[in-house]
């Protein structure tokens, strides 16, 4: 461990996570709706869940899966056909949340009627958010290896990158989490939250269509 992370290899692979992790994408804003949809609690819980995928990406890249999946046409067009239908369905459903009218409150001074999620939706949302996402399987493929020393133990070294990867992205994702909290007053507002939760179904719809045809 002392020798990966004093290693220049280890010092680069920070460098290109951190720039990864930062960029918005699929999961910064999932953590952001279901952070909007539950609190603090729910954005950070749907972060576990995209986190911990990043084990099995790693998993599959020392065991040379990914490299399989990606040269077989078939599995990977399967994979990107899932995330896609994935990322459409989670449309879809912010989609309907905006177009929910009754469950609004209809002054400023009502109270804001939240949808009670269970955790293990909100992890489930985030595992396969990451798991089905075919760019997060070649950024592992791709760049994972480069930074795993020969001499030493691949899979070994795989978990422990994945795992400063895992503690970056949480301490990101998290973070805002607790700004979208911060300002949970401007988010108040009931037509904000139907604006919101259109952009975001908007967004996701989009991105699932593009994976598909790409």
């Amino acid at each position: 461990m002392e020798a990966i992370v004093f290693s220049e290899l280890f010092w680069a692979y920070l460098v290109a996570i951190t720039l990864l992790t930062v960029s918005p994408g699929v999961d910064t804003l999932l953590v952001m709706r279901n952070t909007g949809r539950g609190g603090l609690r729910d954005g950070c819980v749907t972060s576990v869940g995209i986190c911990s995928g990043l084990f099995i990406h790693a998993t599959l890249s020392a065991l040379g899966i990914s490299i399989l999946l990606v040269e077989t046409t078939w599995a990977f067009s399967a994979l990107k056909w899932a995330g896609a239908c994935y990322l459409v369905w989670l449309g879809i459903g912010s989609l309907r949340q905006a177009m929910r009218r009754g469950d609004l409150p209809r002054t400023t001074d009502s109270p804001v009627i939240r949808r009670v999620v269970s955790h293990r939706e909100s992890f489930q949302e985030g595992l396969l958010s990451n798991v089905l996402n075919p760019k997060t399987a070649l950024f592992y493929m791709a760049l994972l290896p480069q930074f795993v020393d020969p001499s030493g133990h691949a899979f070994q070294q795989s978990l422990i990158l994945a795992g400063v990867h895992f503690l970056l992205a949480m301490f990101w994702q998290c973070g805002l989490a607790w700004v979208v909290v911060r300002f949970k007053g401007l988010g108040a507002s009931a037509w904000v939250k139907r604006v919101l939760n259109a952009l975001t179904g908007g967004f996701f719809v989009a991105m699932g269509a593009k994976l598909a045809v790409n």
